[in-house]
Parts: structure tokens; C-alpha cells; sequence
């Protein structure tokens, strides 16, 4: 936590609420970014548009976050292999637990859903162990 900014952190918090506030006024939609991304994949008769439009200003914030505050991003980049494989794993348990982070601890607890609950505490409880496994492995202090 030595790097923790509260402000910035703050600033997207309120910007992916809000974000999620709006499909969910306009689209009558949960966030889930598994969701939208699925939904441009295997798209449902009389489904809207907003899918690639939402996904595709994901990636241009990405974007020009990097090329507006280069800092704020890590400068590394994982190979080709590595993020298709890291990919692969994300998409897969995005499957498994019926939804990603976004929609789930997100718009399913804001929700007050139980099953948003639980999957969120699993989530948490993942990247915890995850990590102290890492650790103690000798991987990335």
C-alpha cells in the first residue's frame, strides 16, 4: 500500500459507478464486462449496440491513459503467450463462477445479491491465497 492514491482511486471508483449506473438506466443491463464481451460474441436477437461501443472506450481509456499519464500504467508488458494464456484463465473462470468482478462485486452487490456475495468473497479469497502463494514461492515481492 506504500503507493496508494486515494484521490485517483476515488475518481474510478465514482467513474466505473457511474458507468455501471448508466447501462443498467439505459440498457436495462448489469456491467459485467464477461457479459458485454460475450454479448458482442454471441450476440441475442433484438439485443442493443452500446456492447462494442462500451468495450471499445475501455480500450481507448487504456489508451489514452497511456499515452496521457505513461506513469500511472506499468511500463512492462507480458509476451503474447502470457496474456492469451492469462486470457484463456480469466475468460474460464469468468465461466465457472457465471460472471467477472465488474458484474458481480459491482452491480451485484450493489444489488444486495447473495449470490454476488459469495462469489465476491471467493474472488477476494482467490487473489489473497494467490498471492501469498506467489510470495512464498520466491515470486514478485
Amino acid at each position: 500500500m506504500h503507493d496508494f492514491t486515494p484521490l485517483p482511486a476515488l475518481l474510478g471508483g465514482a467513474l466505473i459507478g457511474l458507468s455501471a449506473s448508466l447501462v443498467a438506466l439505459f440498457h436495462g443491463r448489469i456491467a459485467g464486462i464477461s457479459g458485454i464481451f460475450a454479448g458482442v460474441l454471441y450476440p441475442r436477437p433484438g439485443d442493443g449496440s452500446f456492447r462494442p461501443y462500451f468495450l471499445a472506450g475501455l480500450f481507448l481509456a487504456g489508451i489514452a491513459a497511456r499515452l496521457l499519464y505513461p506513469s500511472a500504467l506499468p511500463a512492462g508488458t507480458p509476451s503474447l503467450a502470457i496474456a492469451g494464456a492469462a486470457g484463456l484463465l480469466v475468460g474460464f473462470g469468468t465461466r465457472l463462477g457465471s460472471g467477472c468482478t465488474s458484474g458481480h462485486g459491482v452491480c451485484g452487490l450493489s444489488r444486495l445479491s447473495t449470490r454476488s456475495l459469495v462469489a465476491t468473497l471467493t474472488f477476494m479469497a482467490t487473489g489473497v491465497l494467490t498471492v501469498a502463494v506467489v510470495r512464498a514461492l520466491g515470486g514478485v515481492q
